[in-house]
């Protein structure tokens, strides 16, 4: 949040007059960024702003008339955020961990022409799903997923998140 001395920037249509401007407007669309106040900051311009990346994370936004001498309106607002962030519940199988011997054994006992004698595919495919997951639960341990994987999407691979890390300085 600032003041950004923007006054030429109609954040409704999402235009701008001037070409510094403009380009404040443009790198504010590039990086997914939203402004969320609504009302003129100073004497009918929209100058100070509050920018957020994600919708719904900033709410409550008043303006609270000046403070002291400034010609700028006071901005407060609340950042709608839990306290705590909530603990994973996902689960993911440890296959590090599998006894995929025992798993192999498991499923030779069945005998599938018993088991599937006479069936179709759409008829086989249950019998066999629930023997398989049977020995999963038997010989393929679960665990929580850590939290450092599930901030990272999917797609985020390690190679991405050392690009990541080298263009934004950390390594």
């Amino acid at each position: 949040m600032g003041d950004f001395n923007h006054p030429d920037i109609c954040w409704r249509d999402n235009t701008a007059g001037n070409e510094q401007s403009r380009r404040f407007l443009e790198c504010v669309g590039d990086n997914f960024l939203l402004q969320v106040i609504e009302e003129p900051t100073r004497r009918g311009a929209m100058l100070d702003l509050v920018l957020t990346n994600k919708e719904g994370l900033v709410g409550d936004v008043k303006l609270k008339g000046s403070l002291g001498c400034s010609d700028h309106e006071m901005v407060e607002f609340k950042i709608l955020r839990a306290a705590r962030r909530a603990h994973s519940k996902l689960t993911t199988l440890d296959f590090r961990r599998a006894d995929f011997g025992l798993l192999r054994d498991l499923l030779g006992r069945i005998p599938w022409d018993k088991a599937l004698e006479g069936r179709g595919a759409q008829d086989s495919w249950p019998i066999f799903k629930g023997h398989l997951l049977q020995a999963q639960e038997r010989c393929i341990p679960a665990k929580r997923k850590s939290s450092k994987n599930t901030k990272r999407s999917p797609w985020m691979n390690k190679e991405l998140l050392g690009k990541v890390k080298h263009k934004s300085g950390e390594q």
